[in-house]
């Protein structure tokens, strides 16, 4: 079991290192490839479309190949992707090696949490999930302060042949630790069965990719929007700005990880209500307060509501598949990335403010999300799944 365990972090890992370890170097990178800081900043957007196109594929490939393979490729395309980054001569380039870069993490990224869902029960799903959360919280602040120290000494290009030794260390463990956990291909007759009784379109499954996608939309807004929010509005330096994202991201791997004994004492749905909860309690701060120390409180309650709620809600979403976790992973990956991204693109065309964005996304998020949370209990989740798994093992 710790050999899951151990790959799935290590796959998820990709996705936001990918993110968050290059952005130390855009003004280097922007000089040397005789870009604008503007023209590179689109490489964000562009790691997430590459993120979205291979999981378009990634799941339903690893639901018939199986997930160690898609892993494996997942990994060698993220690092021959970082390696085209690294050598890029001008911004064409980079940009094309971020697309490519994007998809290897996407495929690592679907493969992990159906490896999540082959290995463990809804419980320990649900504790393991919100701990890989607390994991990945603590990458947006060490992947920076890494790349800074790399860049004291060597040029950007390091930074990228750090993420190829990321992606070699990946395809190894994948290779040599990983073993595969996927329950093997049905017969068509019970294949034909799965696709019937695992649907897609499943009330259940649809209720946690809304939930899911709105609370990715709340965190990436707030992402968004904090360099405005914090140095404009706000008036905080850059050094400033560097400590509150780090309390934050403290805040969210504390409740992360306290989650698990939070599952242990409380029930899912509870954590799911009081997740939204704290959202809403968020929007009114941030709507009404003059204090800055009030409205950074408020902002504390955003990343507590995401830790709290999101891997709960991602292991209820995968416990109806068995044999379409992959599927099922990649369908939640995509509506996060995609409507996310939608939500801030269009809040920004509209010319709506970064503290207006954010608390419009809070209210819908919370207010959306707890009528879901009422009204489709996990019940109406509980399929018959496992007796289609058990007649394709016999």
């Amino acid at each position: 079991m710790a050999r899951f365990l151990f790959c799935s972090f290590a796959l998820v890992l990709l996705y936001p290192s990918g993110i968050d370890m290059y952005l130390v170097g855009l003004p280097r990178i922007a000089q040397d490839l005789a870009a604008s800081e503007a023209q590179l900043h689109i490489a964000f957007s562009i790691y997430l479309a590459g993120m979205a196109t291979a999981m378009l594929f990634a799941g339903r490939i690893a639901d018939k190949a199986g997930r160690q393979p898609v892993a494996i490729c997942g990994a060698i395309v993220f690092a021959m992707a970082s390696a085209l980054c690294a050598n890029a001569s001008d911004s064409t380039v980079f940009l094309i090696g971020r697309f490519i870069q994007g998809a290897g993490a996407g495929s690592c990224y679907v493969v992990a949490f159906a490896i999540l869902r082959d290995t463990l029960d809804d419980r320990r799903r649900a504790k393991v999930l919100s701990l890989l959360n607390g994991i990945t919280c603590i990458v947006p602040v060490l992947a920076p302060v890494i790349g800074h120290l790399i860049m004291l000494k060597f040029p950007w290009q390091s930074l990228f042949w750090v993420m190829v030794g990321m992606g070699v260390i990946v395809c190894l463990l994948s290779t040599l630790v990983l073993k595969e956990s996927h329950p093997g291909a049905p017969s068509s007759h019970h294949a034909a069965q799965a696709t019937v009784a695992e649907s897609l379109l499943n009330r259940f499954f649809l209720s946690r990719v809304v939930i899911t996608t709105l609370s990715v939309t709340v965190i990436l807004t707030w992402v968004n929007v904090s360099p405005v929010f914090l140095m404009e509005v706000l008036q905080f330096n850059r050094g400033e700005y560097s400590a509150i994202m780090a309390l934050t991201a403290l805040v969210s791997m504390l409740v992360a990880f306290s989650t698990p004994f939070a599952l242990s004492l409380f029930r899912q749905r509870t954590l799911m209500l009081v997740a939204q909860g704290l959202f809403f309690c968020a929007a009114l701060i941030l709507a009404v307060s003059t204090s800055v120390p009030v409205t950074l409180f408020g902002l504390t309650l955003i990343c507590s509501g995401f830790s709290l709620g999101f891997g709960v809600t991602m292991s209820q979403a995968l416990g109806p598949f068995t044999l379409r976790a992959g599927v099922a992973s990649s369908v939640l990956g995509i509506a996060q990335v995609c409507g996310s991204s939608l939500y801030i693109w269009l809040a920004a065309i509209s010319g709506i403010s970064a503290l207006n964005m954010l608390i419009g996304i809070l209210i819908s998020c919370s207010m959306v999300c707890i009528l879901l949370i009422t009204l489709v209990s996990v019940q109406s989740g509980a399929p018959a799944h496992e007796k289609i798994h058990r007649q394709s093992r016999s």
